[in-house]
């Protein structure tokens, strides 16, 4: 009986053998090779993160890659916070789609569930979930790592933008076609609080002022600051001739945010303090009424990049307001741009041609 009992254990061990070896044999499967580089963020500390993006940024020259997995207009592109090594972009094809920006720049991963064209994303600060505001009157909630849709949120109106609190990944902020901004807790699956002053639909929600307050812009041409919390307008920005701004990004400074007016011309707001358009300040030379072309900072606040309706991307230099270069990017609407937060010289542009291109 001993001498079976040993053979029969011999006999295990070999087919234990034979098993590993066939798992290590066999390549990953797809799902297995996104979570993979989806948890490979760089090994860069927050030191090493700090000095790159203190770095000189430089102003790109060639087209390096492009993207074609959409069938229709692409809406909105965002980079991974801190690291840059996947980019998400939302269509009019109803879908949302992780790419990989490092290696073989392939398609990791389709997110698809929504019934109308994808407006807005936005990822929380450590990019593990992300935001898509759609035309169907849903944001959904979605985990980057699975695909999995964690929740839904839904008021009855279209959400036109969607932004997480950056301090507080549980509550978030859209802006809707109602004329009204709204809070939401993600926990509960809650409507929080409304901020209903506007006269228009909401196009933007931008935090300032180390995240305290919001500032909101509305197709009724006016911009109203909020403490975030207190559905309260504490200023009032409406001037005679100012227009509609669809698109609005912030400083690396905090100082300082800008708004893409309709009236072809960028303009400069203070962030801190008054909270005042500054009117010496502004950007012109492109053409940008009827579109919400998006802004971008160089993360070294030198430059202000701004798509354009026929296709290009213009550099301002911040301190001149003269513009340091144009190019041609696209057949159609540039309509997104954004810098790489650690490659000093790469840019990634967005169309309603269907494609997203890369830049250095």
């Amino acid at each position: 009986m001993s001498k079976r009992n040993s053979l029969k254990k011999t006999q295990r061990k070999k087919l234990r053998k034979r098993k590993r070896t066939k798992k290590l044999r066999n390549p990953l499967p797809s799902t297995a090779k996104t979570c993979s580089i989806i948890r490979a963020v760089r090994t860069c500390t927050t030191v090493e993160t700090k000095k790159l993006a203190a770095e000189q940024c430089y102003i790109p020259k060639r087209l390096i890659h492009t993207w074609t997995g959409h069938n229709k207009p692409v809406n909105a592109i965002r980079f991974f916070p801190g690291t840059g090594h996947l980019l998400l972009s939302a269509s009019s094809d109803k879908t949302v789609k992780l790419w990989n920006v490092d290696g073989d720049r392939h398609c990791l991963r389709t997110y698809m569930g929504h019934q109308e064209a994808v407006r807005d994303i936005h990822f929380t600060s450590d990019g593990t979930r992300f935001l898509s505001a759609s035309y169907d009157k849903h944001v959904k909630l979605w985990d980057t790592e699975t695909g999995q849709c964690i929740a839904r949120f839904s008021s009855g109106k279209v959400p036109l933008c969607a932004r997480f609190h950056p301090d507080n990944p549980n509550e978030f902020l859209a802006g809707q076609n109602n004329k009204k901004v709204v809070q939401w807790d993600v926990r509960q699956n809650k409507l929080a609080l409304e901020y209903d002053e506007h006269l228009g639909p909401v196009n933007t929600v931008t935090f300032i002022d180390g995240n305290k307050k919001f500032v909101s812009t509305s197709d009724d041409k006016k911009m109203f600051i909020w403490e975030y919390g207190l559905p309260v307008v504490i200023k009032h920005i409406a001037e005679p001739d100012m227009h509609s701004m669809p698109a609005v990004a912030v400083h690396p400074s905090g100082k300082f945010y800008v708004g893409q007016s309709q009236d072809n011309q960028i303009l400069v707001f203070t962030a801190i303090n008054r909270y005042k358009l500054n009117r010496k300040k502004r950007f012109i030379g492109h053409l940008s009424a009827g579109y919400a072309c998006e802004l971008g900072f160089s993360p070294d606040g030198r430059y202000l990049m701004s798509g354009d309706a026929e296709g290009r991307l213009f550099f301002w230099d911040w301190k001149s307001q003269k513009i340091f270069k144009k190019m041609k990017c696209h057949d159609q609407v540039t309509i997104g741009c954004a810098w790489h937060p650690l490659d000093p010289s790469r840019v990634v542009t967005c169309s309603w041609d269907g494609t997203i291109k890369y830049w250095d």
